[in-house]
């Protein structure tokens, strides 16, 4: 290992665990160093090219359907897009202006590194809306409503993926759910239904009902791009034959199971003590069929819950590769 790059691991890694005390450490704890150093490098790689990407796909989003349509949209952007319709002030500018609240509330609730990757991504799509010769694609409204919304919420989904946020809103809902009690969803849908009756007497109804639309696709978008086709979904069977159910989870969809010994309660057959064994997997949602086709057939009288999982980390998730 170089000199310099000797330097960047002990400044960065190592004193940061062991404290600014040291001067020297050993080969193995400096080799640690590099690969945590390494691995941080390429995750921040990752985030910046999804970040990018997202400012690109919300640009074109905005200079090639919403805004040469007089189009708005949810949040801190709807609000941007709405101003810089009735007043004279660009959108770039505004994008930047009223999202500075959102960002303030951001570095107290969430942290300084989440305002600043935030403040970036916010400055990159005003200087990529700005600067960009974006096409404009058509004029439909229908076509702008829809395909504008899905280009500005899979910039919103990928900046999202990469550790910041191009529209600040989600950001306030969380502070406000953690001093009042709401729930971040119903903030934003409160917020956004105060901002398109306000589009609708200042712009026009038609107009209103097609940034619902825009509104609805970004959205519907968003959730697509963070938590994909395949939504996991957690699965917990109480069954008489837990090996047999184990064993087709395993062998036949290929995932992994966490088995818990417990004891029964109150069921069926009335109050009872006796212990068993509790199996729990994640699947995505596009299996969940054949699952219960297969616990079916073990077992027909099994008790079988299922909750959404947002995401995952870690254990087996993927399939298993079957060598035959």
């Amino acid at each position: 290992m170089n000199p310099f790059m000797t330097r960047i691991v002990i400044k960065n890694v190592l004193r940061k665990r062991k404290g600014a005390g040291r001067q020297t450490y050993s080969s193995y704890e400096m080799a640690k160093g590099f690969r945590e150093l390494a691995v941080s490098a390429r995750i921040l790689a990752a985030d910046i090219i999804l970040v990018t990407f997202g400012i690109l796909s919300a640009g074109f989003g905005l200079r090639g359907f919403l805004l040469p349509n007089k189009f708005i949209d949810g949040g801190a952007t709807g609000i941007s897009l709405l101003l810089s319709e009735l007043t004279s002030f660009s959108l770039p500018l505004l994008l930047v202006v009223i999202n500075i609240p959102f960002l303030v509330v951001g570095f107290n609730v969430i942290g300084k590194q989440f305002a600043l990757r935030a403040s970036l991504a916010i400055v990159g799509l005003a200087v990529c809306t700005a600067l960009f010769p974006y096409p404009e694609i058509t004029h439909d409204k229908l076509l702008v409503s829809v395909f504008g919304g899905f280009f500005l919420g899979a910039g919103i989904g990928f900046s999202v993926r990469g550790g910041a946020v191009i529209d600040g809103t989600e950001v306030l809902a969380l502070y406000l759910s953690r001093k009042l009690g709401i729930t971040i969803g119903d903030f934003i849908l409160v917020f956004n239904l105060v901002l398109f009756s306000i589009a609708a007497y200042l712009l026009s109804v038609e107009t209103a009902l097609y940034s619902i639309l825009t509104y609805l696709a970004a959205s519907k978008t968003v959730d697509f791009i963070i938590e994909g086709i395949e939504e996991y979904t957690g699965v917990t069977i109480i069954s008489v034959k837990p090996e047999a159910v184990r064993q087709m989870i395993i062998n036949d969809l290929g995932r992994g199971v966490t088995v818990y010994k417990g004891e029964r309660g109150f069921g069926k057959r009335g109050e009872t003590e006796q212990e068993m064994r509790i199996i729990y997997t994640v699947i995505t949602r596009l299996e969940m069929s054949k699952l219960n086709a297969e616990i079916e057939k073990i077992d027909p009288n099994a008790f079988v819950v299922m909750s959404s999982i947002k995401d995952t980390k870690g254990g087996m998730i993927k399939k298993r590769p079957f060598k035959h």
